[in-house]
């Protein structure tokens, strides 16, 4: 078992009101798997988002990362299980223009004071990992938008990281590229990585092996994709 939540419960408060983006949420994905996370606007996925990668903390209820209790950490140790264990891919690609797709690769490395031998050599693999060796000079803005989102993996895919978790990650691309991109995603699955994309669009949930449907912050259905499954 790679993730596990028990009565995961985030709220907000707006104003006088508290609002619960999460009301109690159990979930249980193993390693090597390939989940979609899918549900309308204000369904609460973004907000399950957040807290599988560690960018926030729920408020009641315990998560539990390859059996470390992520949701009783300190905040040192969230950046460390930010940097070491999920490889994040967004939407918008977050890479800095300045820099070159072997620079933008070695990122987490720097920031975990990995030498510039090993940077180099992981950054180079990682980029060979996405087709895109021919690439590793070239600066964001000299880059299409599908070649800047496979930096963008390759980046999350750097430190060997336990999940990839993907926002959006073909919001920002025409529909062919988005393919390309999704096609990418079942190699890197293949290839043994554990995948979690949350998406509000069908066409792109339709690559997972497991679907789950949440609803005004609860899971409403929790699905295997029989046809990916039957296909691998």
């Amino acid at each position: 078992m790679i993730i596990r939540t028990k009565d995961l419960i985030k709220a907000y408060q707006m104003g006088t009101e508290e609002v619960k983006a999460l009301q109690g949420v159990n979930l249980e994905i193993q390693k090597g798997d390939y989940v979609a996370i899918m549900g309308p606007s204000g369904s609460g996925k973004s907000t399950l988002m957040n807290l599988i990668g560690c960018l926030d903390t729920p408020s009641s209820g315990e998560y539990w990362l390859n059996d470390r209790a992520v949701s009783s950490m300190t905040e040192d140790e969230l950046a460390r299980v930010r940097n070491e264990e999920v490889g994040f891919v967004f939407q918008s690609f977050h890479l800095l223009p300045r820099y070159t797709a072997l620079e933008n690769v070695q990122l987490p490395l720097v920031y975990s004071s990995a030498d510039r031998e090993l940077r180099m050599t992981r950054a180079k693999e990682a980029l060979a990992a996405v087709d895109l060796t021919d690439r590793m000079s070239h600066r964001p803005n000299q880059l299409s938008g599908g070649q800047r989102q496979r930096v963008a993996i390759a980046r999350a895919l750097i430190n060997h990281p336990s999940i990839l978790l993907a926002d959006e990650p073909t919001g920002n691309l025409d529909t062919a590229t988005g393919q390309e991109i999704l096609a990418l995603f079942d190699k890197l699955h293949k290839a043994g990585n554990t995948i979690i994309l949350v998406t509000h669009e069908a066409d792109v949930a339709v690559h997972a092996r497991r679907v789950i449907h949440l609803r005004d912050g609860m899971i409403e259905r929790d699905e295997i994709n029989e046809k990916k499954v039957a296909a691998s």
